[in-house]
């Protein structure tokens, strides 16, 4: 008599698929592209910036004084500059999509002109006998360094390669501003030596020491610049 012979039952187990290597870097790579222009999105959304309710907490310290230094210049003009720099740095050998930054920045500042009273000595002032005529002379006016007002520049508009915004990630300090604002400031000084303002700093001076001189006696009051 034969025996008849039993089929086994159930699923026959097949070998578990895995992802080619490939294939694993191409889809972490998608994954940081959506990211990050998701993020990017984000940003430019009104409203969204604030999606999560962020705090702003001022840990900082208590500001030391350094050092005192004594100041003997009379300001006597401030002008008022404003520039626009379109700043680009491109990469050798790699498209503007891959390696790239372009800033457009909106620069506002002030330059002041200034009369170093300080380096005026015995001989620069004369005055007669009868304390009626005064002769002053002084150096020629001169520019301060330009200063930035941050609330009045800004950045318009920021270009940055897939490369560059990969880098902003890692970055202790993305998005840096630091190469603009000197360029800001230089081309702000620049216009400043281009402008009136030293003479408009000179014309000033001689304004207010014929008026405090002549409110203590004197009737004629000349200043001249130069050494």
């Amino acid at each position: 008599m034969t025996t008849p012979v039993k089929k086994p039952t159930g699923s026959v187990q097949r070998p578990a698929w895995r992802m080619p290597g490939w294939a694993k870097a191409l889809t972490v790579l998608t994954a940081v592209l959506v990211v990050l222009f998701a993020g990017l999105r984000l940003s430019v959304l009104p409203g969204l910036k604030d999606l999560f309710g962020s705090e702003t907490r001022d840990r900082s310290g208590p500001a030391l004084l350094e050092s005192v230094q004594d100041i003997s210049r009379y300001d006597a003009a401030s002008g008022n500059f404003q520039v626009v720099v379109d700043l680009e740095k491109d990469a050798r050998f790699l498209p503007d999509a891959i390696r790239g930054t372009r800033t457009l920045y909106v620069g506002a500042g002030t330059v002041d002109a200034y009369v170093d009273l300080g380096k005026v000595g015995e001989d620069d002032v004369t005055v007669d006998e009868g304390r009626t005529t005064a002769t002053l002379r002084l150096p020629h006016a001169a520019l301060g360094e330009p200063a930035l007002d941050p609330d009045r520049s800004y950045a318009v508009s920021k270009q940055r390669g897939l490369l560059d915004r990969l880098g902003d990630l890692f970055s202790d300090n993305p998005n840096g501003e630091q190469a603009v604002q000197k360029l800001a400031a230089r081309h702000i000084g620049e216009a400043a030596k281009d402008s009136e303002l030293k003479a408009r700093a000179e014309s000033n001076t001689t304004a207010m020491l014929r008026g405090l001189l002549t409110s203590l006696g004197f009737e004629r009051v000349r200043v001249t610049y130069g050494a």
